[in-house]
């Protein structure tokens, strides 16, 4: 017997749509792959996700299917509240849900390179955390020797790279940490794009290699301009060198 083919309401669609979202960023799975899987066309999903049509029941059921599990369970009458900002990423930051990036969250040692004294690492900390307002990740850096330059923004992480970017946008001037996720012991590696403040006004584009330490593997962590004679510095410089020899990012010149 078919099924038939009629539409959910507009709120029973963002329902849906809520549910839907939140198994692809816990799976970590592409909506390309979901819609193969449904076998319906990549189109009709993202269409349906952003509110743009609504589902069919047909178009449920081959979901559910694809998913394993029920779409239809969340209450759907017109008085039940929708699901709340504080549960899923805007698409533009992943579209993941907030328990399926709980791992990502901490407090972390980070080093680069100094920007001032090749022979030096700069360090400080960098706390990610959820906040139900942005409804996403949100970072903010504290402890920096140049307190004048300290960031904050958003965390993205799509499935599609599999890499985590944590983003500054200040009235359109970006800087981008993109690392990989997690290693096994917490750390993440990659790079740093940002500006170098030279004399007066001048900024140079600049990029260099980076490391997020858990906090709570460093002992007793160095902050600041860390040098040779610092018992922290090799274990900085080991962290540099895994970012580019493991490799987790390339520099090409």
């Amino acid at each position: 017997m078919s099924i038939p083919d009629s539409e959910l309401s507009d709120e029973q669609s963002r329902q849906v749509a809520d549910l839907i979202r939140e198994e692809i960023a816990r799976r970590r799975m592409s909506r390309q792959a979901l819609a193969e899987q449904a076998k319906l066309s990549l189109s009709t999903l993202e269409k349906a996700l952003g509110g743009r049509r609504p589902f069919t029941l047909a178009t449920i059921v081959r979901l559910e299917q694809a998913l394993g599990v029920s779409l239809r369970k969340a209450p759907v009458a017109p008085a039940a509240p929708p699901a709340t900002n504080g549960d899923i990423a805007p698409d533009s930051l992943g579209a993941y849900s907030r328990r399926a990036v709980t791992w990502i969250e901490g407090t972390y040692v980070t080093v680069r390179p100094s920007f001032g004294d090749s022979d030096a690492v700069y360090a400080y900390r960098t706390e990610i955390s959820w906040d139900a307002a942005a409804s996403s990740l949100v970072f903010r850096e504290g402890e920096r020797l140049d307190k004048a330059f300290t960031q904050f923004g958003e965390v993205a992480v799509p499935n599609q790279s599999g890499f985590i970017y944590l983003v500054t946008n200040r009235h359109g001037q970006h800087r981008l940490i993109t690392v990989s996720r997690p290693t096994i012991t917490g750390e993440m590696y990659g790079i740093i794009t940002t500006l170098l403040a030279g004399r007066g006004s001048l900024l140079t584009p600049i990029a260099a290699p980076i490391a997020f330490l858990p906090a709570h593997a460093i002992t007793d962590p160095t902050l600041g301009r860390v040098t040779s004679g610092d018992p922290n510095y090799t274990i900085y410089r080991a962290h540099l060198r895994k970012t580019v020899e493991e490799p987790f990012a390339l520099f090409v010149h």
